[in-house]
């Protein structure tokens, strides 16, 4: 069977973006069909308008469908990609799943692979509270948890985060070295799901 995969982002200035799709380019190499979709915005149009970058990055993503709780009763796996805000997701995030009340009700999130990724200015910004945030999610869903642990020398490369790729993120292009931690994440996911299928 193959594996329906939903990555879920949320990017203001553009870095969550770049890892949801190198995460998308390695799930569909792995087999998967997947979908990628931005959370909708809640902030103000007249605050991103007054940032550059930002409204930068709502231009580009114009054409990235929004997530909808539809999409997560399709997948057979979630990959959550969210900035850290104050060591937790970023709240259009937060609101997104605000949203799946009735699914999770229902039993639609169990038993479906998760795992996540994030990005903050800095490497101590709340990175791995922002990941454990979004994990604890998931185990209120019943989902099952894929993080990357140890399994790859790429993590290790990558700053040896084992509960998922976290970008540094200032601006710049992600680096080969996140790269490859965000596609051993996305594989892995597909393989672990597709054993939860079979």
């Amino acid at each position: 069977m193959t594996v329906k995969l939903a990555i879920i982002y949320y990017s203001t200035y553009g870095t969550n973006h770049q890892m949801a799709q190198t995460a998308a380019d390695a799930a569909r190499e792995a087999g998967a069909e997947v979908r990628v979709l931005k959370v909708a915005e809640t902030a103000p149009q007249a605050v991103i308008d007054t940032q550059d970058a930002w409204k930068a990055q709502q231009e580009r993503s114009a054409e990235v469908p929004t997530a909808t709780p539809d999409d997560m009763e399709w997948a057979d796996a979630y990959l959550f990609s969210a900035p850290t805000r104050f060591g937790s997701p970023a709240s259009q995030v937060r609101s997104f799943i605000d949203t799946l009340g009735g699914l999770w009700g229902a039993g639609k999130l169990a038993n479906k692979g998760f795992s996540a990724m994030t990005s903050a200015q800095n490497p101590n910004g709340g990175q791995e509270t922002t990941l454990q945030a979004l994990y604890v999610t998931a185990q209120h869903w019943g989902s099952i948890i894929v993080a990357p642990g140890y399994t790859d020398p790429a993590i290790f490369a990558s700053g040896g985060n084992p509960y998922g790729a976290s970008v540094t993120a200032g601006g710049q292009p992600l680096n080969e070295e996140d790269k490859a931690t965000i596609r051993h994440q996305a594989r892995r996911l597909v393989e672990i799901t597709a054993k939860l299928i079979a």
